[in-house]
């Protein structure tokens, strides 16, 4: 049986070598698959960005979106699908190059383009019995040999 739990969350990114940082505290929905599974379903819609930079109205329209994260104490897959502007999908596994992909999602759809480009994961960490309470995800991204930053990705989840 799906069971799912309502709770609060604190999601952030920011790179460790770049002026790149975003924070948003929000509901989301927790469905735990198994023992050592769960879906977190984030709807953008009802963010509280406390973001690093102070953000305009019309840059919070663009963040609306529905964020889904896959996650086990082993991989984490994150898809980020927005209806007017960038889409992604992160896959991490902890030691191993995963895959990260963008799609541009233009008006027509004739328009929409995708970019793949590869991450490191150095450290991937999951915390929490029965549920996850803490996930911590360090990596590094990368177009072919050329290295685009190492980024820190933080969930908090309160129980």
């Amino acid at each position: 049986m799906l069971a799912h739990y309502r709770k609060s969350v604190c999601l952030s990114l920011f790179s460790t070598n770049l002026p790149v940082g975003e924070q948003f505290d929000s509901t989301a929905y927790i469905y735990q698959k198994d023992r050592e599974k769960f879906h977190l379903l984030l709807n953008l819609h009802n963010i509280s960005p406390s973001s690093f930079t102070v953000s305009t109205r019309k840059e919070a329209n663009s963040k609306k979106g529905l964020l889904w994260l896959e996650i086990s104490p082993y991989r984490v897959i994150m898809t980020m699908q927005r209806n007017e502007s960038l889409s992604y999908r992160h896959f991490w596994e902890a030691g191993i190059y995963g895959v990260s992909r963008y799609w541009l999602n233009g008006n027509p759809p004739k328009t929409s383009g995708s970019l793949r480009l590869r991450n490191y994961t150095r450290y991937l960490k999951l915390d929490g019995c029965p549920l996850p309470t803490n996930l911590r995800i360090e990596y590094e991204l990368w177009s072919g040999k050329l290295p685009l930053g190492s980024y820190n990705l933080h969930l908090d989840i309160n129980c």
